[in-house]
């Protein structure tokens, strides 16, 4: 197991993408703390894995607030005594035409989707530090880090910022030990992602941008996790790695299966 014996925090964990994270860990001998506003969920998400035979806990924790983050690296190391991997997976999205975008949704996206990328970052960089160096921190970027959507425009400026957050992070920790990476998915078959493009048009637009037909797998991400967090990326750091089925290497648009 890659993981093994390794302590993990995931934010955003209690679904989707986040929560496929904390299942791979375990399954890969990590210890995981799942963190995020959905207290239900999250318990629910960390009582699976325990059934399964993981080590797991959830943690309430509101990844815009310090005090929060904090608290959540604190009872971590409480937890299992110290943080080995932190994921910044915590995001949100505010739909608006770019001309009626408030600066209340604005800045309530940032808030999560980039300030919490960092604090995240420190809090954990700061205990793996005091631990004596290493670990690795992953943050949850996108395809629309490089692309632009004017209808999710905080969302996109924030993943765009995660890469860039995710570099400095990387130069900054190297002389302890730590490594930076993110991952930019493209569409993955997550609830919201298949309730939003349930419409067969939107459906067709959707797979006309995708060249391999499909909508990746949160386990699909998951795996470039565990990748980032454990020793086979041991010379990585500072990158992005973009598990979107082409997306970025399209310069047309493609038939749709049903088409093709």
């Amino acid at each position: 197991m890659r993981l093994e014996n390794k302590v993990a925090v995931i934010t955003g964990a209690a679904r989707g993408i986040g929560q496929a994270i904390a299942e791979r860990f375990a399954r890969e001998g990590a210890k995981v703390v799942l963190a995020d506003v959905l207290d239900q969920e999250g318990e629910q998400a960390a009582e699976a894995i325990r059934q399964a035979g993981g080590e797991a806990a959830y943690v309430h924790c509101d990844a815009g607030d310090k005090a929060s983050v904090d608290a959540l690296i604190a009872k971590t190391v409480e937890l299992y005594g110290r943080v080995d991997t932190a994921v910044a997976n915590a995001a949100l999205v505010a739909v608006s035409e770019f001309l009626e975008l408030t600066e209340e949704d604005f800045d309530r996206v940032i808030r999560v989707n980039l300030k919490g990328v960092f604090l995240l970052g420190q809090a954990a960089a700061k205990q793996m530090v005091a631990q004596g160096g290493g670990g690795t921190l992953i943050n949850m970027s996108s395809v629309n880090a490089v692309l632009a959507i004017p209808q999710i425009t905080p969302y996109v400026t924030a993943k765009g910022g995660i890469n860039q957050l995710t570099k400095a992070e990387s130069l900054a920790l190297a002389p302890h030990g730590i490594r930076a990476n993110a991952i930019g998915p493209g569409s993955i078959g997550t609830d919201m992602v298949r309730q939003v493009n349930a419409d067969p048009e939107k459906w067709r637009g959707l797979m006309s941008r995708t060249p391999m037909g499909r909508l990746g797998e949160p386990d699909e991400v998951a795996k470039v996790a565990v990748f980032l967090a454990s020793e086979d990326s041991s010379y990585m750091t500072g990158q992005c790695l973009y598990p979107d089925g082409g997306r970025l290497a399209l310069n047309y648009t493609v038939p749709p299966p049903e088409e093709a």
